[in-house]
């Protein structure tokens, strides 16, 4: 590719040299509405394809060549699409939902109710990359409405658009497709990875797939303990988060929050984004041993869903950073000489660990975990040497699932700043 200025993309295929066109989206298409299709009419094994609007926001992309859903309506009360046509909602939330456009590759699909329709000479994938881009804020500055918001299609042919050739846009819809493709698989492997440690987890902690020592021999028979016998439990620091900064501070804080939503499993403080302590807070009374440390379980003690309740992080590395446990958790340390780094965390997300604590959670609208019940749950405990290579073998999956997530972002980042650059 090579960069040009003035009437042209900063980035452009060098065989292409003629000067882009502007036009309303008016003038080069035809608009037509779907037809209703409800929630009620999706069958699984149901005769048409189709799509509804709401499904342009969670699973359809740029271009639509997989159909997810099926209905039994007759054909007469359907509308069908043909290949090209670009589709984006007629009404949604928000103005910058609504600014989403995806071209259709598969004739006689069932457009439902509530999506404008774009047919038009020019490439379609081309036409919905430009709309999602370039043309977003202003597709959902036309949009009107408060609690629902509404796009016409007398309001999309206002549009002006920057248009190249046929050739040069098939041109640039091929690359973006190729781009896709790559981004796809991508998030496919995540999806397999993700899948596979947890049928892998739930064999190794079930004991129905056992590593050997070095000599090829029979780990030891698992021991059952309560879970009080090997962990002890620390203080820990009840702060809200108005009392945390990202720019500033001495000590960091783990917030409850923030286990169900962002933190992996293992918690390495060089690789998460924890916030400070304000420095106004005074932390004399806080005793040296409450502070985190290598091998500690993070717990959290409450939450609205039974499938957050106990949710847990394990500190593997601080890096000499200062960190507390926060409001609403409980902070569990090992007997390091019965528990292997790591072993914790993945354990704590096992199914009948689990289901143990969704039976010790109290509470109506927030459950509420104690450490008290908490000490009491059972658990299956393998030697040592096997907790090592069963944590080994889980974290080098974890290590490929973040290879491919890293790839994946940097994938996505690329076609982002292309989409900026290639188009006007």
């Amino acid at each position: 590719m090579e960069k040009l200025q003035g009437k042209v993309p900063q980035v452009r295929f060098p065989e292409f040299k003629d000067v882009w066109e502007q036009k309303r989206l008016g003038d080069i298409a035809k608009f037509s509405k779907g037809k209703g299709i409800t929630k009620a009419d999706i069958i699984e094994n149901g005769n048409i394809e189709c799509i509804r609007y709401g499904e342009l926001y969670t699973k359809y992309g740029d271009s639509i060549t997989e159909i997810y859903s099926r209905t039994n309506i007759g054909l007469k009360n359907l509308l069908l699409s043909e290949t090209n046509d670009v589709i984006i909602p007629a009404s949604g939330e928000s103005q910058l939902d609504i600014a989403k456009a995806s071209c259709v590759l598969k004739s006689g699909v069932a457009l439902g109710g509530d999506l404008n329709i774009i047919k038009s000479e020019n490439d379609g994938i081309f036409l919905s990359l430009y709309l999602n881009s370039k043309k977003k804020i202003d597709i959902a500055n036309l949009a009107q409405g408060i609690s629902v918001i509404h796009l016409y299609s007398s309001q999309l042919a206002t549009l002006n658009l920057n248009l190249p050739t046929i050739p040069e846009q098939k041109r640039i819809a091929s690359f973006f497709t190729v781009l896709d493709k790559k981004i796809a698989v991508q998030t496919h492997y995540i999806a397999f990875l993700r899948q596979y440690k947890k049928g892998v987890m739930q064999k190794l902690f079930s004991q129905e797939l056992r590593f050997k020592d070095e000599n090829g021999k029979e780990f030891p028979k698992w021991e059952k303990l309560n879970f009080g016998k090997i962990y002890s439990f620390k203080i820990t620091n009840s702060l809200s988060r108005d009392k945390f900064n990202y720019e500033t501070g001495t000590v960091k804080n783990i917030h409850y929050g923030d286990i169900h939503t962002k933190y992996k499993t293992l918690f390495d403080v060089a690789n998460e984004i924890v916030p400070f302590i304000n420095l106004d807070i005074k932390l004399e009374r806080i005793d040296k041993e409450n502070y985190c440390q290598i091998g500690d379980l993070v717990i959290a003690d409450a939450s609205e869903d039974y499938s957050d309740i106990g949710k847990a992080i394990e500190v593997i590395n601080l890096e000499n950073e200062k960190i507390l446990a926060g409001l609403h958790t409980i902070l569990a340390r090992p007997d390091k000489n019965t528990v292997s780094i790591g072993f914790g965390g993945y354990l704590m997300g096992i199914d009948y660990v689990q289901l143990q604590i969704r039976k010790i959670a109290q509470g109506t609208k927030v459950l509420g975990l104690s450490s008290k019940k908490l000490s009491d749950i059972i658990i299956n405990l393998p030697s040592k040497p096997e907790q090592t290579k069963i944590v080994d073998f889980i974290t080098s999956i974890d290590n490929k699932i973040h290879r491919t997530e890293n790839q994946l972002q940097q994938t996505q980042q690329y076609k982002k700043g292309l989409l900026q650059n290639m188009f006007i």
